[in-house]
């Protein structure tokens, strides 16, 4: 496994749309464990493709709040239902030491397929549902500086 650059921002990758994933290969698998190492080292909640370079529709989380690190692969993911409503503090690993308020849907349910070919679906509340659009924003090239409400200072962050 190798730990991957992540872009920042001005990086012109940040901004394309990404290509979906034609057939999974053992490239693609050897990107998703590279993700998930970079992920992780990194210590932050969500990496999509592009941050590392990558204009594929792929991206990963780390759902698990007790620390036990439980990555979620995302290849192809697809938007199928959101509801409510929350305005909480985002941050992102392209773009570090800055904060902002987004809004976003508080629950978000996700169809993807696996790194096996197999389709599922996922749903995420409150962090993960933030986590969810975050990461499927990166995708299109949109970074959530794009949609802040308010910037934050890093002592405004719990």
């Amino acid at each position: 496994m190798a730990l991957l650059n992540i872009m920042k921002e001005g990086e012109p990758v940040l901004r394309k749309k990404s290509r979906p994933v034609e057939e999974i290969t053992d490239k693609i698998i050897t990107l998703l464990d590279d993700m998930k190492d970079t992920l992780l080292k990194a210590g932050g909640v969500g990496l999509a493709a592009p941050q590392v370079g990558i204009l594929r529709r792929i991206f990963i989380i780390d759902d698990d709040p007790d620390g036990a690190h439980n990555v979620i692969e995302f290849i192809n993911p697809r938007i199928i239902k959101t509801e409510g409503h929350q305005e909480e503090a985002e941050g992102c690993l392209s773009i570090p030491g800055k904060w902002g308020v987004t809004s976003r849907p508080l629950t978000v349910t996700v169809e993807a397929t696996n790194r096996n070919g197999e389709t599922f679906t996922y749903t995420g509340t409150k962090l993960y549902g933030r986590c969810l659009c975050h990461e499927y924003d990166h995708l299109d090239g949109i970074l959530y500086i794009d949609n802040v409400l308010e910037m934050l200072d890093e002592d405004d962050v719990e």
